[in-house]
């Protein structure tokens, strides 16, 4: 009788996702137009410049951003063409070598260098080499906390003890309350893979949430330590009640509302979020995330692979939008096509 009840089951199942699937499908952004980390239509003409190894409108944009005083995007400017440069730098060294004291120029390559000691067996050795540099360019930096954020990522990977991090994370601060970087920093330190545990991650990221200002993607922080319980090999444990988790993926969520479908502004938080709602198995809502984040992918979450291999992010978003879809269409019933959440406004 078990056996007969599980594979009407089934059979239930396969059907509704005949029908289901393809209509869910039509409703997103097909899978080729989905594009991982997209720049903006600021930094993409830099990109290119810089793939014909011309600076210039790399250097033009980065000055732009300080002179403006607009922290959050300098930030993920100085990240993404540090990132563009670590394969094809000739375009970074002809700068350097035109302007060897421009701070936007010795922004960018101490990012770099501090992401190649990262990825270094010898790491800590290579970050410490890489102090003098980091220093200066923050020692530099009255009002910009680009290079304060930087300065916390490098202190984390020497093994700084809580009173460094302390003095470098209150530098931070006073230059950018809210500056979203410089907190992730933070929260990476005090997480439990490195020198705190998760409550106290989610102490500080609900803090500091509780303090953001509106629109800020620091009220999204807490969603960022529900992720890090999530992947733990333990799960969730007495610190860290899964309820506290879902309160983390509510703020996310209200966050995420308050932006337009399709806007690459918060797309890593958008990203982020739908990972997190896919662990929780929260199939409709991870459905309507999806819908919100449009055509950007962005490889945090979805590059962090459990296991040794890296991974592919952008089939893994594929993959986790195909999973929703399957796990929806599977649960909607046979009789009229009732809406879903995705295209929430």
């Amino acid at each position: 009788m078990h056996s007969t009840m599980s594979m009407l089951r089934a059979l239930v199942g396969t059907l509704r996702s005949a029908r289901h699937a393809p209509r869910l499908a039509a409703a997103l952004v097909p899978d080729d137009a989905v594009l991982l980390d997209a720049p903006d239509e600021r930094l993409a003409p830099a990109l290119v410049a810089a793939a014909l190894g011309d600076p210039e409108p790399a250097a033009k944009l980065l000055a732009t951003t300080r002179d403006a005083g607009e922290w959050e995007d300098r930030d993920r400017y100085v990240t993404r063409l540090a990132t563009f440069a670590y394969n094809r730098g000739d375009w970074l060294t002809r700068w350097v070598s035109a302007a060897s004291r421009d701070p936007d120029a010795l922004l960018v390559t101490a990012q770099l260098a501090v992401r190649r000691a990262w990825e270094s067996p010898a790491r800590a050795e290579r970050l410490r080499e890489l102090a003098p540099l980091v220093q200066e360019i923050a020692g530099e930096a009255p009002h910009d906390p680009v290079p304060w954020r930087l300065a916390l990522d490098h202190a984390r990977g020497t093994h700084a003890g809580p009173g460094v991090f302390e003095s470098l994370w209150e530098q931070a601060v006073r230059r950018s309350p809210h500056h979203y970087g410089c907190h992730v920093a933070a929260l990476k330190y005090l997480s439990a893979q490195w020198y705190g545990s998760h409550r106290a991650a989610f102490d500080f990221a609900e803090q500091a949430a509780d303090d953001a200002a509106p629109g800020s993607l620091v009220g999204a922080l807490p969603v960022r330590a529900a992720y890090d319980v999530l992947r733990a090999p333990t799960g969730p444990d007495r610190f860290v009640p899964i309820a506290r988790v879902d309160r983390a993926v509510a703020r996310a969520l209200a966050l995420s509302a308050a932006f337009p479908a399709g806007d690459p502004w918060p797309a890593e938080v958008r990203n982020l979020l739908a990972y997190v709602l896919v662990e929780r198995a929260r199939w409709e809502e991870a459905w309507g995330e999806f819908g919100r984040i449009g055509p950007y992918a962005t490889s945090f979450p979805w590059g962090a692979a459990r296991g040794a291999a890296p991974a592919d992010p952008l089939l893994r978003f594929l993959a986790a939008r195909d999973r929703v879809r399957g796990e929806l269409a599977r649960r909607t019933p046979l009789g009229p096509v009732r809406r879903t959440g995705v295209g929430h406004r």
